[in-house]
């Protein structure tokens, strides 16, 4: 099937790469060049995959009204730091009438694989504040690959080691809990996850459209009455394993904050 792809990317470091490869596979791929371009364009929500790679200025902008698309990434992020590089991968419209999730796996890993192996040097983003979003249907297989490029990104920044760290444990439970509890397998649901990685800590916030929970009524895993239910137990990882965890009062965002091994050791 053909899709629609928009790929806006400001220093052309996806954008010719990703446009040959797509245009190759038959898709038809738009490109524009800066953010101010992407508000221009018309009927965004057409596409079916809008890809940006862009390095924001958190200062206000032309898009202070906001009337922004919501594929584009947020300029006004509550950071001290002015420089952020920010990408974003947003299949909010993918056509799933016929879901294929083979399809759209596919599409992801191929941007994840170029954005890794050409753009996310550790030198190229050195001292900048990463923002990562992702707004993807509700498939397990599309959270395994955002865990493993998420994984990534904060060990190449160097916030934690993966040998001696469990983070991949409470990301894998958020993301599962999302697509499994939140949105019960529905793929014309989303999940959003978005990241801000610096060397200093990672911020996660995965949020779904199901109908939430209260985390205080998750049966205590550590109650021997319960010692052979499953449920409350990825809970229980996660905030063993996070450093901050907060659920939004519906029950249906959450956000965990992992701090960097070399801070905590300063810190102590």
């Amino acid at each position: 099937m053909q899709r629609r792809i928009l790929i806006i990317d400001d220093h052309d470091d996806l954008a010719s790469a990703l446009e040959e490869v797509f245009t190759h596979t038959g898709h038809y791929v738009d490109v524009v060049e800066d953010r101010r371009s992407a508000i221009a364009v018309e009927n965004i929500e057409n596409y079916d995959l809008v890809i940006t790679d862009l390095d924001v200025d958190n200062r206000p902008s032309e898009a202070a009204n906001g009337d922004v698309p919501a594929c584009l990434p947020d300029p006004h992020l509550p950071y001290e730091c002015e420089h952020i590089k920010a990408f974003k991968i947003c299949a909010a419209n993918f056509r799933r009438d016929d879901f294929d999730e083979d399809e759209l796996k596919d599409l992801v890993a191929t941007i994840l694989d170029y954005k890794i192996r050409f753009v996310d040097s550790e030198e190229r983003v050195h001292d900048l504040l990463e923002s990562i979003e992702f707004e993807l249907p509700s498939a397990l297989s599309l959270m395994h690959i955002v865990l493993e490029y998420l994984m990534k990104r904060v060990e190449k920044l160097g916030v934690v080691s993966p040998e001696r760290s469990n983070l991949f444990i409470a990301l894998d439970e958020a993301f599962v809990n999302a697509v499994k509890h939140g949105n019960k397998f529905n793929a014309h649901k989303l999940v959003r996850v978005a990241a801000s990685v610096s060397a200093t800590e990672a911020r996660f916030t995965i949020e779904d459209e199901g109908e939430g929970f209260d985390v205080n009524n998750i049966p205590d895993p550590l109650d021997p009455e319960n010692l052979f239910k499953t449920s409350g137990r990825g809970v229980l990882f996660i905030y063993n394993i996070m450093d901050e965890v907060v659920y939004n009062e519906r029950g249906n965002r959450l956000t965990m904050v992992k701090r960097s091994e070399s801070t905590d050791f300063a810190e102590s």
